[in-house]
């Protein structure tokens, strides 16, 4: 039997309602922790539901449940919700005299490159360093919330993030002969 994501990506009617009554209580909460009161919590939940909605069919049952994908979109939509809130320009000092405007476009693209060169290391990984890595990485998920969705004491999930990053280091600078990758 298809999830209930599953079911909303396939266009099932039923299925947005199903999901509404599943996990408005989780939605629900989440949304009070980031509001300051009922209505605007209220209006993120409207919110949240669409987004769930309009990424249904990104769901992949093999990274995270329908429970944590459906919590890291709610904890997205409201953190955007809060960014846009405090919105104000931003001001940035003009570049001193000599000083190459563009450095900060290079710094972006040379760490853009190194990310995906990292990403291609993951599979000197084990699958529960990888998960828990993933959880943490691509889904923004605390330790706590990786615990909490596989099952492992928090212990377990901070010795597999730390080890599977010093794996991809290692990985890393075996490639790069040594040089470049820095432990962070």
């Amino acid at each position: 039997m298809d999830s209930i994501l599953q079911r909303i990506a396939q266009g099932d009617p039923t299925a947005v309602a199903t999901c509404i009554d599943t996990y408005g209580g989780l939605v629900w909460s989440i949304a009070r922790r980031f509001t300051d009161n009922s209505g605007d919590a209220e209006d993120a939940v409207q919110d949240i539901f669409i987004a769930i909605w309009k990424n249904a069919a990104k769901f992949e049952p093999a990274i995270a449940s329908e429970k944590t994908f459906i919590t890291m979109i709610a904890r997205r939509r409201l953190i955007d919700r809060l960014r846009k809130a405090n919105r104000r320009p931003q001001l940035t000092p003009m570049p001193e005299e000599g000083q190459d405007p563009s450095g900060d476009q290079h710094v972006r693209i040379e760490r853009g490159a190194e990310a995906s060169l990292a990403t291609r290391h993951l599979d000197v990984l084990s699958p529960a360093q990888r998960r828990a890595i993933e959880l943490s990485v691509y889904y923004g998920m605390s330790h706590r919330e990786i615990a909490e969705e596989t099952n492992i004491p928090i212990g377990t999930v901070k010795s597999h993030i730390f080890r599977g990053l010093a794996l991809v280091r290692k990985s890393l600078a075996a490639e790069m002969g040594g040089a470049g990758v820095a432990a962070t």
